[in-house]
């Protein structure tokens, strides 16, 4: 069996999905590896690393993608919208029957599911991946979002026109910032701890009750309204649930109280499948002091904060809001490092090296959970 792996196209993508040392535990698993000229430049990855690991270098995706049983991608494959694009067709360049995995959108990507399903290609989105112990080495969520975290931090230091800690100087005493991050998730519990490190004074918001916890562990302050409703917020899967419009007026009450105080603010609160809610609202913006920074990491589901324009810092009341999109992604090397793991954790445990084939267990609760579609027929549709 062939692992193919093609140089990711999509704008503003740096990472790949595969790194000499995961080559190697590839081919420890009896399979061979196809890489496309270049597909790890952006990430410090040269060709001749892959091939002294013991890839195949092939010139075009062409050639990766028609030979390969396993596709291994960071983002979905490509699909021009209309055939006289003279765009890659990533799925038309596919085996039938192959193997895909890859983030998948899977709440944004019925059509291109149906298309796939159509060449019998089977998927596996690794945005569906159940919250278990056993799943926990091939999270790409995490992984990717612990990186967004810390890198949104950085960016709202770099923006931000003073220095985060305190200093006491001959001249006078510099005060520390003060930091809020909204949503205490795996990238809001990273940007706590940089936010920290950095010497800022850090509080942070969640409507899971779980996350106080840890929010205060890490030595922020917790701010919600902690209600019976805040009690049962949180679905079995960890996620934060929905909440009802009268706890959404309470806890923005509170919320645009305490913005008004911040120098910076992350947002990072996400609801899966449903547009990211917005937590800090334009007149909340008004408040907040000139030469604030608000980083919202949300933007791609519609931003936390109504203002946010996807991939450009804009100011808006003498407030920077940056509207970064795929932050983990501006830390190639160590995303792609983390994702690659990711991706070899998830794939060992399917490949039966003495049948050299992929045994799929559709009653293993990993695999039903990311299987999108197999046989020909999307199995999950998300609308």
């Amino acid at each position: 069996m062939q692992v193919g792996i093609i140089k990711e196209r999509r704008p503003g993508e740096s990472r790949v999905a595969i790194t000499p040392d995961t080559v190697k535990k590839f081919l420890d698993l009896g399979l061979s590896v196809l890489i496309e000229s270049k597909a790890g430049i952006t990430a410090a990855i040269t060709d001749k690393a892959y091939a002294d690991a013991g890839a195949k270098i092939v010139k075009t995706s062409v050639e990766a993608l028609s030979q390969a049983d396993i596709v291994l991608k960071v983002q979905k494959p490509i699909v021009p919208e209309s055939k006289g694009k003279s765009e890659l067709n990533e799925v038309a360049l596919m085996k039938d029957g192959a193997v895909l995995i890859c983030l998948m959108e899977p709440y944004a990507s019925h059509k291109l599911l149906e298309t796939l399903a159509s060449k019998r290609i089977t998927v596996f989105s690794m945005e569906l991946l159940p919250r278990i112990t056993r799943a926990q080495t091939m999270d790409t969520l995490s992984s990717q979002s612990n990186l967004a975290g810390y890198k949104a931090v950085l960016e709202a230091a770099n923006t931000f026109g003073r220095a985060f800690p305190m200093m006491m100087t001959a001249a006078g005493t510099v005060p520390p910032a003060k930091c809020l991050v909204m949503g205490a998730g795996v990238a809001g519990l990273q940007a706590i701890a940089t936010a920290r490190r950095l010497g800022a004074v850090v509080s942070a918001s969640d409507v899971r009750p779980a996350a106080k916890e840890n929010v205060e562990s890490l030595g922020a302050s917790f701010v919600a309204v902690q209600d019976e409703e805040f009690k049962q917020a949180e679905t079995a899967g960890g996620y934060a649930k929905e909440m009802s419009d009268a706890y959404k007026a309470k806890q923005s009450e509170l919320i645009a109280s305490t913005v008004a105080k911040q120098d910076i603010v992350i947002c990072t609160a996400l609801i899966p499948g449903r547009p990211a809610p917005v937590l800090v609202t334009e007149d909340m913006i008004k408040t907040m002091k000139p030469g604030s920074v608000l980083v919202d990491l949300a933007v791609e589901q519609g931003g936390n904060c109504p203002l946010s324009v996807a991939d450009k810092t804009i100011v808006k009341n003498g407030v920077s809001i940056v509207g970064q999109t795929n932050m983990a992604s501006k830390l190639p090397i160590d995303a792609s490092i983390l994702f690659a793991k990711n991706l070899l954790n998830f794939l060992t445990p399917m490949i039966n090296q003495d049948q050299k084939q992929i045994i799929i267990d559709i009653d293993d609760e990993i695999i039903k959970g990311s299987l999108l579609t197999q046989n020909g027929e999307v199995l999950q549709t998300f609308m």
